[in-house]
């Protein structure tokens, strides 16, 4: 009997446990999900900056004066008295092509001429003799000592004659104009510096053969180039070429010197598109725009890979917050009335999607009032690298969330309690 007394007790203890046990259960589940989220954040004070906008682009070098030297006429180099490096004058003799072909052509022409001035010379003697003629034969005529068949005669000699000698007069302009020509093939024989400046580039030696014509670009002889003025070439994406200005100032940084930072000036935007990969997923379109480099003291050369940061708009004192600050959030809908809700349930769905399709996310920022989380729209302007510019929505001073970026882009949410945790920020920014 007091061993079933015994059992008894110990079964009513245990099941008392357990009791307790689902309760402490039931209520951890009860109260552990009403708990509400607190998200932890970083925040930033708003305050006025100076922002400048900034456009990066990447380019190449090259002299802002070049000509490229192409011959006009055909033959072999027989003289090239410079070397890639060396400076040349305006005038300064740079190839000079074998003259025997165009020597033998104006001395045929010459002689053509010679030839063309000489039956000219004849042509008149002629004309004159006949003239005298016919003036004679007229005055017997006039006297009726001349017949009418005799004077018409001497008449047509001496049309015929004078048609003769301006067929000689246009014989020797057209020699002449060949005789010109020749000689300015046997001038292009010789090519002389366009400009002052350096040979940058030469393609040929003594003893090769040239292509040349009047019409098409012939070979690619040489380029003369004033490297004193040098240029950054740059392309554009067509989104940002319409922020940049002539006149827009620009840092330069050249790959081959990184430690030195150059200005520059644009003064060319280019009109035309530079499109690579037509019709390709990896379709680009950009536009030229040329920026001179102002009083480099380095010697920079054509070709050498450049970066630039042109900066297209500077605007001082205004209010300006974290560029990671600004994000966007679908506007909360307004609930309808029992008469909107009536009807089925398809005529609903459609309802609400119509709504969802034209519904637009609105740009803003997340402040902090009270440890909660408020989102305020804002309108933007410019922006830099770090802060962007806030036209509308802010008054100043305003305590805005500035990260973490997980919480900024997806977490937070009105009204959302929030913890300000700024020394991560700190320690974040000391290891960065």
């Amino acid at each position: 009997m007091a061993n079933r007394k015994k059992k008894s007790k110990k079964k009513i203890i245990v099941l008392s446990i357990i009791g307790a046990l689902i309760i402490i259960l039931a209520a951890l589940v009860i109260f552990g999900g009403n708990k509400e989220e607190i998200i932890l954040v970083q925040t930033e004070k708003v305050q006025k900056r100076t922002i400048t906008q900034v456009v990066s682009a990447t380019g190449k070098i090259q002299p802002e004066f070049k000509v490229v030297i192409t011959p006009e006429v055909s033959g072999e180099i027989v003289a090239l008295p410079v070397k890639e490096g060396d400076k040349v004058r305006k005038g300064d003799l740079l190839i000079k092509i074998k003259q025997d072909t165009y020597l033998a052509q104006r001395d045929r022409v010459s002689a053509n001429l010679a030839s063309t001035r000489s039956n000219l010379s004849i042509q008149k003697i002629q004309l004159k003799k006949i003239e005298n003629d016919y003036n004679r034969i007229l005055e017997l005529y006039r006297k009726g000592l001349s017949s009418d068949s005799e004077i018409e005669a001497v008449r047509a000699q001496y049309e015929t004659t004078k048609a003769q000698v301006q067929s000689a007069e246009a014989s020797v302009q057209q020699t002449e104009a060949s005789l010109k020509e020749a000689n300015e093939q046997l001038a292009k024989t010789t090519i002389l510096s366009p400009m002052d400046g350096t040979v940058s580039q030469l393609n040929v030696k003594v003893g090769e053969r040239v292509l040349g014509t009047g019409f098409t670009q012939g070979s690619n002889l040489m380029t003369i180039a004033d490297l004193t003025q040098m240029e950054t070439v740059v392309e554009v994406d067509e989104n940002d070429v319409v922020l940049i200005s002539k006149n827009d100032t620009a840092k330069i940084e050249v790959d081959a010197y990184p430690n030195k930072k150059f200005t520059g000036i644009v003064y060319e935007i280019g009109n035309t598109a530079k499109a690579k990969g037509l019709g390709t997923q990896e379709e680009v379109v950009n536009f030229e725009v040329k920026i001179r480099i102002k009083n480099s003291d380095i010697a920079l050369k054509p070709g050498m890979s450049a970066n630039a940061d042109i900066q297209t708009e500077t605007r001082t004192d205004v209010l300006a917050v974290p560029i990671q600050s600004v994000t966007t959030r679908m506007p909360k809908g307004e609930k309808g009335s029992d008469e909107t809700k009536e009807g089925s349930g398809e005529a609903i769905a459609q309802t609400e999607g119509t709504q969802k399709k034209n519904e637009k996310p609105k740009e803003g920022i997340f402040t902090v009032t009270d440890n909660k989380a408020k989102f305020v729209n804002v309108k933007t302007g410019i922006s830099d690298d770090t802060y962007i510019e806030i036209k509308e929505g802010l008054k100043g001073d305003e305590e805005v969330v500035s990260g973490s970026y997980r919480a900024i882009s997806r977490e937070l949410q009105e009204d959302l309690k929030v913890r300000i945790d700024n020394a991560q920020k700190k320690r974040s920014t000391k290891e960065s």
